[in-house]
């Protein structure tokens, strides 16, 4: 009797040890999948040693954060395309619960408002060439947009100096990247502010991967916090010369090391990207006031918003760190104000960028995109929107908004014409008296004459996409759609350029 009851407590044990083995916990349910580019070997160029160093630390990292990692260094054009294709197969065959990330180390550009990854075989002669040679950052954004996933994570070491002299046409660093024109899920983080350079770094890993491995690790921190950290460290180790940027829509939460809860990110996390959804000056001011500068200095770098900057300046003015982020701020507002005029794309967006920042580095940029629009034979009139796209995007905040005239005259590309169809009838004097009471006129006597429909964005569409916090002179994503070159302008989330 002892060996039956003996072998049913074996097979029990056996059974409830299989369960526990099948029952999914949260970490199991969750598959993390990353692709770590890491370009240092480039071939027309001096190599970046740090950028191979940085893509080591961080697959290490992320392997041991769960992630399964594909390392993929020193990529020509075609392997990088075909790396980005392969993962992105991996990605749709893990399902929705997926959690994908890609860190790039490496040189970036900025062409026509389009960010571009460059592969180690880029060799261009013009900078038509690049997005022949280059990888455009919106396909990577995208094709892992178009895939169902819990989370998109995208980190971004790529705002070297340009190194090829054949450019020096191109606008410093990265253009803007919203993520929130995107699909919603994504996560981008660049390694230092919108329009600006990071550093290579003087010890093994770039400033921005050295202040990644640190911080990252710290358990049970969500992403939107480990990227704020990530940016106080990076300011306080190259003295405020380089500020990381990021940009959010994720959907759940997310931590690299420690239980994702699955559930919304907490209000406010992400990233400050929409002035409208940040705190005024007047907020910050209040915020500030009797702090000390450097405890003040920090909370603004954390925020890395237009408005915590102002207040910052206004009341610290002779604080050491203002110089530093006066520049930081007005790169900031130029840089919100190119974004804007890309993604409207009209002649009145450049020639209002170009009232302001006229000797910008990306001022060549925006006359020849000027050039490449003004024969647009738009209905609604270039000079109805100039207006108000240049206040949009003026370097301060204007103290008010023009005041129109008091009797503006109806605009005939917007408002109905209606007209009445001549009478030819002989006046009264000389009608003659009818036996029989006139007949009603038929309802054809009256002519409604139409304005022929727009071909261009109407005026409510364009100060939708001009009024948020444009009127400071951003904003981040992912990657907000820009065309490059005569490539498509929208693919992340906007219309075609053409």
């Amino acid at each position: 009797m002892r060996r039956p009851v003996l072998c049913n407590l074996i097979l029990a044990s056996g059974l409830l040890a299989l369960t526990q083995l099948m029952t999914p916990t949260d970490a199991a349910a969750e598959a993390r999948l990353a692709l770590v580019i890491g370009q240092s070997a480039y071939r027309t160029v001096p190599e970046l040693p740090n950028a191979a160093n940085d893509a080591k630390g961080m697959a290490e990292l992320l392997g041991n954060a769960g992630f399964t990692v594909t390392a993929a260094p020193n990529l020509a054009q075609n392997e990088m395309r075909q790396a980005i294709s392969d993962f992105a197969g991996k990605v749709s065959a893990a399902g929705a619960d997926t959690v994908a990330l890609v860190f790039y180390a490496g040189h970036g550009l900025q062409i026509d408002g389009e960010n571009y990854l460059v592969p180690v075989d880029l060799d261009p002669k013009r900078e038509a060439d690049i997005p022949l040679q280059g990888v455009r950052l919106n396909d990577l954004l995208n094709t892992l947009g178009a895939l169902p996933t819990r989370a998109r994570i995208f980190m971004l070491d790529a705002c070297r100096n340009n190194p090829f002299p054949a450019l020096s046409g191109a606008g410093h660093g990265l253009a803007i990247v919203d993520t929130k024109a995107g699909a919603p899920g994504s996560f981008i983080s660049y390694s230092t502010s919108p329009g600006a350079e990071a550093e290579d770094g003087d010890g093994t890993d770039s400033p921005y991967t050295t202040a990644a491995l640190t911080v990252a690790k710290q358990p049970n921190i969500p992403i939107e916090e480990v990227f704020k950290r990530i940016r106080i460290a990076v300011a306080q180790s190259t003295d405020g010369r380089q500020i990381p940027w990021e940009s959010s829509s994720l959907t759940t939460d997310f931590k690299f090391f420690g239980e994702s809860s699955g559930q919304p990110p907490a209000p406010g996390a992400n990233s400050m990207a929409l002035a409208s959804a940040s705190r005024s000056v007047a907020d910050w001011r209040k915020d500030l006031q009797g702090k000390d500068a450097k405890v003040a200095y920090d909370l603004v770098i954390a925020d890395d918003t237009v408005e915590a900057y102002q207040a910052y300046i206004e009341l610290y003015a002779q604080d050491v760190r203002t110089p530093r982020l006066r520049t930081v701020m007005e790169r900031r507002r130029q840089m919100l104000a190119w974004d804007r005029a890309v993604a409207i794309n009209t002649r009145a967006s450049y020639e209002a960028y170009l009232a302001n920042w006229d000797n910008s580095d990306l001022a060549a940029t925006a006359r020849r995109l000027l050039l490449r629009v003004q024969n647009r034979n738009y209905a609604l009139p270039v000079a109805a929107a100039a207006v108000p796209v240049a206040v949009a995007m003026a370097p301060t905040c204007p103290c008010s908004a023009p005041t129109p005239p008091a009797s503006t005259p109806i605009n005939p590309t917007v408002a109905p014409i209606i007209k009445k169809r001549v009478d030819d009838t002989p006046p009264p004097s000389k009608r003659k008296v009818a036996d029989t009471p006139p007949k009603r006129k038929p309802p054809t006597d009256e002519v409604v004459e139409r304005a022929p429909p727009q071909q261009g964005p109407p005026p409510a569409a364009i100060m939708q996409g001009i009024g948020i916090g444009v009127g400071i002179g951003m904003g981040m994503g992912m990657g907000g759609g820009r065309g490059g070159g005569e490539m498509g302008h929208g693919d992340y989330g906007r219309s075609n350029r053409y």
